[in-house]
């Protein structure tokens, strides 16, 4: 299976790299910052509002927002935890016999972000959450593409998570968070909006990774945060993420199409 889209805008945001400037000059090397207190700006919507939104929420809405998708747009947000955080709290609550917050009971579900998203932005449009393991963003990428190919008007996809409680932690090892990433997609060479790069997925048997270096045929491991510089530098990439093949390549001109 091999899926390809055109990547119309983008937006993205960590600790360490919270606008698009930034993330033009975001290195391997470079620890990130163990500040996990952080949180977006969130300046386009009213602070009475966004102070009730987790941080997990606020990063979604930054990335939406900073990929200036068209009005009433299509949307599929994806998160493998979703507000696990909110949800611990309500437990311990229950488990101390404390009364539940409303607010918080309401903003722990999965579709949080998606909820306050078309809330915020007055988007009456379809929006689907999707949770999926390890394989999150790339199932929230099928899902995309199927949408697309149904309609082809463009679909907003948004990916985030936080790190877990510390409980959780024996069960899961993901270092690049917290982050989120926005990509507005099209289906590819689509000749009504240009593409600032093209995207391509494919479903491969790979034994192998460049973190394992005893094959021949291994393929470099890519990172979130390596796949968000490659698109602000609008640069070539390749390499396996979230148990697929990633491309990232230039779009054709219109003339070689």
């Amino acid at each position: 299976m091999q899926l390809v889209f055109d990547i119309l805008s983008w937006g993205a945001w960590s600790v360490d790299f919270q606008d698009k400037e930034s993330w033009l000059n975001w290195d391997n090397n470079v620890t990130a910052s163990s500040d996990n207190k952080t949180s977006p700006a969130l300046a386009h919507v009213p602070a009475m509002q966004r102070r009730r939104f987790s941080r997990l929420t606020k990063m979604m809405l930054t990335a939406a927002h900073d990929c200036q998708p068209a009005n009433n747009c299509r949307s599929v947000f994806a998160s493998r935890h979703g507000e696990l955080t909110r949800t611990l709290g309500l437990l311990q609550d229950i488990v101390s016999k404390e009364a539940l917050s409303p607010l918080a009971f309401s903003q722990s579900v999965h579709n949080t972000a998606s909820g306050i998203y078309g809330m915020v932005s007055g988007n009456t449009a379809a929006s689907t959450s999707i949770a999926a393991g390890e394989e999150t963003l790339s199932q929230a990428v099928i899902e995309a593409y199927a949408q697309l190919v149904e309609n082809p008007a463009p679909v907003l996809l948004v990916f985030g998570d936080d790190p877990v409680p510390p409980v959780y932690n024996q069960y899961t090892q993901e270092f690049e968070l917290p982050l989120a990433l926005g990509l507005y997609l099209a289906p590819a060479n689509n000749d009504k909006q240009p593409a600032i790069a093209q995207l391509t997925l494919t479903q491969t048997a790979l034994p192998q990774t460049a973190s394992e270096p005893d094959s021949d045929d291994t393929v470099k491991a890519l990172t979130f945060a390596e796949l968000i510089n490659a698109i602000a530098c609008q640069k070539s990439l390749s390499g396996q993420l979230c148990h697929w093949h990633w491309q990232l390549t230039q779009p054709l001109e219109p003339d070689m199409r």
